[in-house]
């Protein structure tokens, strides 16, 4: 939202003149200023002249002799344009003069005939595009006056963010409220003044979707004639960023900007039957728009047709057939109120965002509609030559209320942390057009343009606007401590001892496509394929949110390797997307956090010289790391084929006898698939598992006694992994083990193993003799055996 400190002085007499100072108090209501253009007047030495007389040159056929009436007399200049006649106004830059980009107009010799100056075209004095003739200028105008005086400059312009949950700043007159609010000053507001005349209009209107337009205001005016607008208004939509077109087209415009309440015209002649209908597209409904572009309309899309057809989008573009041109007399002015929704989706729909749109999208006051229909007639009138007809078409069946919400004063207190009296606070509010009564709580009745108003904590917002963010001291708030929870403190040890092993987290998008679950090899069974699909993708290889965290890390590491940096260890923690449905909120997927690791790399000083690239023993050392520094005693890993991974270098990590993970060697055909080479080590975890508090645990005084150790080996499959003989030993003895510990593993031949593992065992109480030694080393043997069917090696 572009505003113009000369347009906003005809609503408040700002006592600012330093742009930054008023940067300052527009910052501070919520408006943040991304830009502050300053406009000079681009030109010197440009008078008013009229057109005393024309005749050809005498060595030329397109090119004129023109005798100018000048201030001070009549001088003679060669003209190459077409587009004027006697008695016309225009624009003469005299000898001297300086037009933009310094160029300096002097006597020129143009054809044997000195040329004193030259007659302008809008382009060349730096006001607009137009150069296909000069600029004939209309209204009044004193002959030989500077021209600059009329032109609404030096002017500052304020390039203004409006946030969408405030429709009403996005007009001067909202801008203009909230400033006068906030430096406790009067607010003009455009006085409308029009007369209406017989005979009365024969427009009729249907709306037949009152949801999608829950108003709508028409009013004729007949007898204008297009043209061009009056300077002030040509000037002011430049500093708003709108091009001039007409006085038709711009009025609307202009009020728009003004308001903050888009309308449109329609040739009324066009309009078939003189009756609008307002209603949903169907499908196959196509519409030609302003624009030239024929767009083919979607159901959910609001239009307004006549008995012939469509003729408008409503609330975004209006169509060709009713469109007003040079020879349109009589118009309709339309001011509806469309629902937000509708707009927001038709607009992005089409790829079509008008400035009309943005404004509907956020919810235009309907309170409005009627006075920005009569205000555009009232301009239509003054500068267009028409005339209002009697008979306002208002359809409105529903008309929306201004609401009351209760206030209480301790409110302020509790939430910005200073006193503010009930006193102070109704001042505040009714400066910003609200109504209040009672002393606590405060009543506030909130006008209709101000949707974002509803709950006392919105009113909390306009009083520290006022008040001033910067008057507010910082301050410590008072009751209990936040603090981290014991997940947020467990998170942040985890990513510690990530970084601490050399990894870097990455941050990956929340997409991924199917074409990626493909090149990781998963079965059409696996559960990772069960994925939520975007209903509007960012693109087609990423239509579907993630079920894994791999595809993204094995991309990054993809993109690091062709750059140059083959050897990384990246790791993620994020949110993957199942099909099930939330234990939150049914409506949303359910979301749980993982955790995921990637080692990848060439021979460098880290890796030893026979291998390339990663191994997964890489990783289970870090996953080791985590389970001592995370005090999760139950952490292990338990070697069997994973989807996706190396089927001899892969395993799923176990937590309390559930399976929380997936640990390996990506399978060479997903390394080549993701333009990867050598070994690949990922990992991936349930999060919950590794962050959850653990359960309380209880203090054992250490045994002063001596421990006794003895040695067992166990034949077995090849296949059985060697945590679960550890598992099973501890599993043996529920008192007296101090610990298991694994020193050898042998390969015995046909498919068999030894395992040799060291037992310490001890007595809290007192010295174990050998006798209770040795029943315990039984009482384990015993267990071994009959858990994982082995036999154990060197006989008793």
């Amino acid at each position: 939202m572009r505003v113009s400190l000369r347009w906003l002085r005809e609503f408040i007499d700002i006592p600012l003149t330093n742009p930054d100072e008023i940067e300052q108090v527009l910052a501070g209501l919520g408006h943040e200023v991304d830009a502050i253009e300053i406009l000079g007047i681009p030109f010197t030495g440009v008078e008013v002249a009229q057109v005393a007389s024309i005749r050809p040159h005498p060595d030329a056929d397109k090119i004129r002799l023109v005798t100018v009436q000048r201030g001070a007399g009549t001088q003679e200049v060669v003209c190459g344009a077409w587009n004027f006649d006697e008695g016309d106004i225009v624009t003469l830059a005299t000898v001297g003069a300086v037009l933009p980009g310094g160029f300096e107009i002097g006597a020129r010799d143009i054809r044997g005939v000195v040329s004193e100056g030259m007659i302008c075209s809008e382009r060349e004095l730096g006001l607009g595009d137009q150069h296909d003739g000069i600029l004939v200028l209309q209204g009044d105008f004193e002959i030989g006056r500077d021209f600059a005086e009329y032109l609404e400059l030096p002017d500052v312009v304020f390039d203004l963010s409006i946030t969408p949950n405030r429709p009403d700043a996005m007009s001067m007159l909202g801008i203009a409220r909230d400033v006068a609010a906030k430096l406790n000053l009067e607010c003009r507001e455009p006085t409308i003044e029009l007369v209406e005349f017989d005979p009365p209009t024969a427009l009729e209107v249907e709306i037949r979707d009152p949801e999608g337009c829950p108003r709508f205001v028409g009013r004729e005016v007949r007898g204008v004639v297009s043209g061009p607008s009056p300077m002030w208004l040509q000037a002011r939509l430049r500093a708003a960023g709108v091009r001039p077109i007409s006085n038709l087209v711009d009025t609307t415009n202009y009020v728009m900007f003004e308001l903050g309440h888009p309308t449109h015209v329609f040739d009324l002649d066009q309009v078939a039957g003189e009756r609008l209908i307002v209603h949903r597209a169907v499908a196959g409904d196509t519409l030609q728009t302003l624009d030239g572009v024929e767009r083919k309309l979607d159901p959910e899309d609001i239009v307004i047709s006549d008995e012939n057809g469509i003729v408008s989008l409503a609330g975004i573009m209006g169509g060709g057939p009713t469109e007003v041109s040079e020879s349109t007399t009589r118009v309709l002015v339309e001011a509806a109120h469309w629902y937000p929704p509708a707009i927001l989706y038709s607009s992005k729909r089409h790829a079509l965002r008008s400035e009309a749109s943005a404004r509907f999208e956020r919810g235009v006051d309907p309170n409005l509609s009627a006075r920005a229909a009569a205000r555009v007639a009232q301009l239509l009138v003054d500068n267009a030559g028409g005339e209002a007809a009697r008979r306002v078409v208002d359809v409105y069946p529903t008309p929306v209320e201004p609401w009351t919400v209760e206030f209480p004063v301790g409110e302020l207190v509790r939430i910005l942390g200073i006193e503010v009296d009930g006193p102070t606070a109704t001042d505040f509010l009714t400066r910003l057009g609200m109504t209040v009564t009672g002393s606590d709580p405060l009543m506030v009745t909130v006008p209709t343009a101000r949707p974002d108003l509803t709950r006392p904590v919105d009113l909390v917002e306009e009083v520290a606007r006022l008040h001033g963010y910067d008057n507010i001291p910082e301050s410590l708030p008072h009751g209990t401590g936040g603090g981290l929870t014991h997940s947020q403190r467990r998170t942040r040890l985890l990513r510690s001892v990530l970084t601490g092993a050399g990894f870097t987290e990455a941050n990956t998008l929340g997409f991924i496509g199917v074409a990626d679950l493909d090149a990781l090899g998963l079965p059409a069974d696996d559960p990772r394929r069960a994925t939520v699909r975007v209903k509007n993708p960012l693109s087609e290889a990423e239509e579907t949110l993630r079920s894994t965290l791999l595809p993204g890390l094995i991309k990054a590491a993809a993109r690091n390797g062709s750059y140059g940096f083959r050897d990384v260890a990246l790791f993620e923690i994020g949110r993957v997307f199942r099909k099930t449905p939330s234990n939150i909120d049914d409506r949303i997927p359910h979301q749980p956090a993982h955790l995921a690791a990637l080692v990848t790399g060439a021979v460098d000083g880290s890796l030893s010289s026979d291998r390339d690239g990663a191994e997964v023993f890489d990783l289970t050392a870090l996953l080791t790391a985590l389970g001592e520094r995370l005090g999760l005693g139950k952490l292990s890993i338990r070697q069997a084929p994973v989807p996706g991974l190396h089927p001899g270098r892969s395993a799923t990590i176990i937590n309390d006898d559930f399976v929380i993970g997936t640990i390996g060697e990506l399978h060479p055909a997903a390394v080549r698939q993701f333009d990867l080479t050598g070994r690949v080590a990922v990992m991936e975890i349930e999060l919950d598992p590794l962050v959850a508090e653990p359960a309380w645990w209880r203090f054992t005084a250490p045994s002063v006694y001596p421990p006794e150790k003895f040695d067992l080996a166990f034949e077995m499959e090849a296949a059985v992994p060697a945590s679960q003989l550890v598992g099973s030993v501890r599993g043996a003895l529920r008192e007296g083990l101090e610990s298991v510990t694994l020193f050898d593993e042998f390969d015995l031949g046909g498919g068999r193993k030894s395992l040799a593992v060291t037992v310490v065992v001890r007595a809290a109480d007192h010295t174990m003799t050998d006798e209770e030694a040795q029943g315990l080393r039984r009482t384990i043997i015993d267990h071994v055996q009959a858990d994982l069917n082995v036999k154990l090696r060197g006989g008793e």
